[in-house]
């Protein structure tokens, strides 16, 4: 079979086809032939025929509108004709798999010369697989359906379930116990929450806020209190079916009337006269992953506290969309529960002792939610890094200008501060067992989301700044620094913060700081925790 070899052309055969139904443009030593594509350009003709684009190397001008992906995409690649005779180009994407070079854009353990002496051959084994399978797998899913909105693709969850990576993303414990692991990269007995926080911090690369929580995060805060608390019965039924992806959780805590005021819940549980049954009715709101799920864990409000419960899609149970400022892929549901019968096997944990079921789960749901906050922040600081290097203004690099590298220098600042605070709490987590994080690390870990969600609406905020005009569009340059934003913002709101703050990183960066407790309350609990340690005799 014949090889067919790339054409060259010397840029003054290039300048000669540059007017309409004959135009040619050189980018990074390619030469594109638009003579067809220019009346569909979405920027209009006049664009393409000005004097410095018509014929002309316009990779400058290029670059200053568009990202490298677009080059990459079937429809536009096929435009290139060949390449500037003598020349090669050098600009190139980075490959399935492989780490970024840009300075701060990888944790520092990730990065060529610097040591750790949290992470060893494992985990990075685990990352250099985890990487390759979220370029592959799950950011192109995750493109499409942070968009369109519908649920993640079947197709991605049963290539997950087929490595076993739901059943990772619940953490460490007995429930990974006969499991192969992402193909043997790592046994059930290795995997720890370092583990963890690099499987959480990698899939939060796809800047895709809304579906990183679409993929199944309610499970990892909804089935915790099934396998740590339901009967083993019940634990036989439910649990293998959802770490193989062919059921759905979600926990149902969050009403209109109760956010971080779990004591507000009204959604009540009453037993039928013969004791066999729960009847529950009420509501539950912003709930993720509820419009799709299959099991609701439930808090309820019970004859003399609180009691947890699993209830099973079915006869009185409604779910409804709630539109927030991220995508409708996470499934944020509104929940009504009509008088719907459950049996009492579905108790999870003891009669009235819910409190204790849910506060179970509290301390790593926040350190999940702060391992992907801070990986979302890092990406943005790489989004910057690369645009002030290629932006161009007043004629110089946006680099150039001081107020911009002032910017940086504290967004890097922020978000290396946060990634070894993080790295040293996970560390002891590991070395703890549950009863020492309940009472040492909670304050700690409070206090980290909180600056967590607090430096990254910081970080969006700057973002915005130097990507102007270009971070508040949805598509795009600025494409991920207006997601975040957004995000951010609601987060704030979801988990109990005074603000709510990467498509969409100015967009979507509050969520975090209301998901799982809000700012305002989770700072207070970090000094709460650490006022009941001030020894008595302690003086100034």
């Amino acid at each position: 079979m014949a090889v067919q070899l790339t054409k060259t052309f010397a840029p003054q055969e290039v300048e000669q086809h540059n007017k309409a139904g004959d135009l040619w443009i050189i980018i990074d030593s390619n030469v594109y032939d638009l003579s067809k594509f220019a009346d569909l350009h979405p920027g209009g003709l006049s664009v393409l025929l000005e004097e410095t684009v018509a014929g002309k190397d316009a990779t400058e001008t290029f670059f200053s509108l568009h990202r490298h992906e677009i080059l990459l995409k079937p429809q536009y690649a096929r435009l290139r004709i060949g390449v500037l005779r003598g020349f090669a180009p050098v600009i190139t994407p980075r490959a399935s798999g492989e780490l970024s070079k840009v300075p701060y854009a990888e944790p520092s353990w990730l990065t060529d010369g610097y040591y750790s002496p949290y992470f060893n051959e494992s985990h990075k084994r685990l990352q250099k697989a985890l990487r390759k399978f979220i370029d592959d797998v799950i950011y192109p899913d995750a493109q499409a359906r942070e968009e369109d909105g519908k649920r993640p693709s079947q197709s991605v969850i049963d290539a997950m379930a087929a490595q076993n990576l739901i059943a990772m993303r619940m953490g460490p414990g007995r429930h990974l116990k006969g499991f192969t692991l992402m193909n043997g990269i790592i046994t059930p007995e290795e995997f720890s929450y370092t583990h963890e926080m690099i499987m959480v911090q990698e899939n939060a690369r796809t800047g895709c806020r809304g579906y990183t929580d679409g993929l199944l995060a309610g499970g990892v805060i909804g089935l915790p209190p099934v396998y740590n608390f339901g009967r083993p019965e019940l634990q036989k039924r439910i649990v293998p079916e959802i770490l193989q992806g062919k059921k759905f959780i979600c926990l149902a805590i969050s009403e209109a009337f109760a956010g971080s005021d779990v004591s507000g819940i009204k959604t009540t549980a009453k037993k039928t006269p013969d004791g066999k049954h729960w009847i529950v009715t009420g509501t539950k709101k912003w709930i993720t992953n509820g419009t799709y799920a299959d099991y609701f864990t439930v808090a309820c409000r019970t004859k003399r506290g609180f009691t947890v419960i699993l209830v099973e899609r079915g006869e009185g149970v409604e779910t409804k969309p709630i539109k927030t400022a991220y995508s409708a892929t996470a499934g944020t549901a509104y929940i009504t529960f009509d008088k719907v019968k459950v049996p009492i096997e579905n108790t999870l944990g003891p009669e009235n002792g819910g409190l204790a079921v849910i506060l179970t789960n509290f301390n790593h749901e926040r350190w999940v939610m702060t391992c992907s906050i801070v990986a979302s922040q890092r990406l943005i600081v790489e989004e910057c890094l690369k645009w002030v290097n290629q932006r161009q203004v007043f004629g110089r690099p946006l680099i150039s200008q001081a107020v911009i590298r002032s910017k940086l220098a504290a967004m890097i600042a922020r978000v290396e501060s946060a990634q070894n605070w993080l790295e040293s709490i996970t560390f002891q987590m590991e070395n703890m067992d549950y009863k020492q994080q309940s009472d040492k690390l909670a304050g700690p870990i409070a206090l980290l989301k909180m600056y967590a969600t607090r430096t990254s609406q910081e970080t969006a905020e700057a973002a915005v700044q130097i990507f102007g005009g270009r971070g508040i569009t949805r598509t795009g340059m600025g494409r991920f620094i207006e997601h975040v934003n957004i995000i951010f913002h609601s987060i704030i709101a979801l988990t109990g913060s005074d603000t709510v703050a990467h498509p969409q990183y100015h967009r979507v960066v509050p969520f975090d700081a209301i998901l799982g407790g809000a700012e305002d309350v989770l700072a207070d609990l970090g000094v709460r925790q650490a006022m009941k340690k001030i020894p008595h005799n302690t003086r100034l």
